[in-house]
């Protein structure tokens, strides 16, 4: 050790002095308060450590593609006859009463049929729109939700709602629920990582800790540049500077570990410890050099441009690297307007790189305990929204939209749920946002009315006071 580094005794001097520069959104989801999570030991706790499952887990890890806007399910995934033969037909009065609109104002809104063609695929014959035909050629290891529900009709509450089980500000998100339970199998990389192409969440908001410990929150991956901000040692700072440095804190923590009996001081050196080992990982990760031509033309990705086949791929990277949640949000899916112009576009963007996902994992063995998700905070309506540009789009559909999944334990080739002829109403299993985000959770093993933390005097959950029911159809 250093003879300056021994000088500096007092540890808000040290690190105000060190210049580590680890960054904020890095550091912040790293350090961890250690209440309720394991008990006190001699040993320093690991935040991040891998821990038990209630019961034997189908999946270890999730990917979840999130599709910020709503999709619109009735272009995509539901073929519905009927809409065709009555487009530009009012819609009816049985079906309007109903109905919850965010920006339709007529009083009789018109039906809008699709404007695309529907084949059934595969050998389960699910019908699947000429938008996405690279989807449809997986579809026999799919499992496709055509029913599930949320109570938001408005983008920032729907988003929360589907990310973290409440319209409410401030509670943890899936990925940090996730973590907290199971930990991670990564020694250096975080355990909840987040990847934006396109659209993105409000703030962060969808992938917080919320109350949890901050070691839960997602961190962030930057497309270009330093994978993480502020990670790398600034200049004139060596290697060797450094790891003595780590050290010394690491020292300085212990002894206050010893005198104060407190988690939190042992979970900031393990903190510290996995920045240092990830300003080699991150950039190892995200360096494709090393992929085959046929796996980065497989996802349509550009080593150096950023992309959602780039995320994707990443994504898989990342699973095989032990990390337990990764979300990438992309969009945006809001057509109110511009829809015979814009889903197209969307389209392509994802529809190769999600098929080549599932492709890629199956290949590889990595899908049977994989979870790989894909859908929005909600669906598009029935009936057609005109916009002043006379460029027709649809609203919101909270009633019934579609997720599909695949891996981890669902059993491919399967639809769940059916709505009514016009694409409203569920008629056959209905599926809430609880429902759906318990079933998530008992496929990693995790039984959702026990995964809880103590917060303001009560228990909390994701699935909270709502409920939420495990889709058992969808068991493997």
């Amino acid at each position: 050790m250093s003879h300056d580094l021994q000088q500096l005794l007092g540890r808000r001097n040290f690190f105000s002095q060190c210049g580590l520069r680890l960054g904020f959104v890095a550091l912040a989801s790293l350090l961890a308060e250690q209440r309720s999570i394991s008990a006190v030991t001699s040993e320093r706790p690991n935040p991040l450590a891998p821990r038990p499952t209630h019961f034997p887990a189908k999946a270890k890890n999730v990917i979840y593609l999130f599709m910020v806007g709503g999709p619109s399910q009735l272009d995509l995934f539901e073929y519905k006859p009927k809409l065709s033969q009555l487009t530009g037909e009012p819609l009816p009065e049985s079906y309007l009463r109903g109905q919850k609109f965010a920006q339709v104002k007529e009083k009789q809104p018109k039906i809008m049929g699709s404007l695309w063609k529907f084949a059934q695929h595969g050998q389960c014959g699910a019908y699947v729109s000429e938008l996405l035909p690279q989807t449809a050629s997986v579809v026999d290891d799919l499992t496709v939700l055509k029913t599930v529900k949320t109570e938001e009709i408005v983008h920032p509450f729907a988003e929360l709602m589907m990310n973290t089980g409440t319209r409410d500000y401030g509670r943890p998100s899936m990925g940090a629920w996730v973590t907290y339970g199971l930990g991670s199998e990564s020694q250096n990389l975080p355990g909840f990582v987040v990847l934006q192409t396109g659209g993105y969440p409000r703030e962060g908001r969808d992938y917080r800790n919320g109350f949890l410990p901050p070691s839960y929150q997602g961190v962030a991956l930057r497309n270009s540049g330093e994978p993480i901000m502020n990670l790398q040692r600034p200049p004139g700072v060596s290697t060797r500077h450094q790891q003595e440095l780590v050290e010394t804190v690491a020292a300085l923590n212990s002894v206050r570990f010893e005198q104060m009996d407190d988690t939190e001081i042992s979970a900031r050196t393990s903190a510290y410890e996995l920045a240092f080992r990830m300003q080699a990982s991150a950039p190892d990760l995200i360096d494709l050099t090393g992929e085959s031509k046929q796996t980065l033309n497989l996802y349509g990705a550009d080593p150096e441009a950023p992309s959602f086949g780039r995320s994707c791929l990443l994504a898989r990277r990342m699973i095989e690297r032990g990390v337990r949640f990764v979300q990438i949000f992309h969009g945006d899916w809001d057509h109110h307007g511009g829809l015979a112009e814009k889903l197209p576009v969307l389209s392509r963007q994802i529809d190769q790189k999600c098929a080549a996902l599932v492709k890629d994992l199956k290949q590889r063995g990595l899908l049977e305990e994989t979870l790989v998700i894909w859908g929005g905070e909600f669906g598009r309506t029935s009936v057609a929204q005109q916009q002043e540009s006379s460029a027709v789009g649809r609203d919101h559909q909270v009633d019934a939209f579609t997720v599909w999944m695949a891996g981890g334990g669902t059993k491919p080739g399967l639809t769940i749920g059916m709505t009514d002829e016009l694409g409203c109403y569920a008629v056959e299993d209905s599926m809430h946002v609880h429902d759906l985000q318990a079933t998530i959770l008992h496929l990693l093993g995790l039984e959702h009315t026990k995964l809880t933390y103590r917060f303001k005097g009560r228990d909390f959950r994701l699935t909270d006071v709502g409920g939420g029911h495990v889709v058992t159809k969808l068991l493997r």
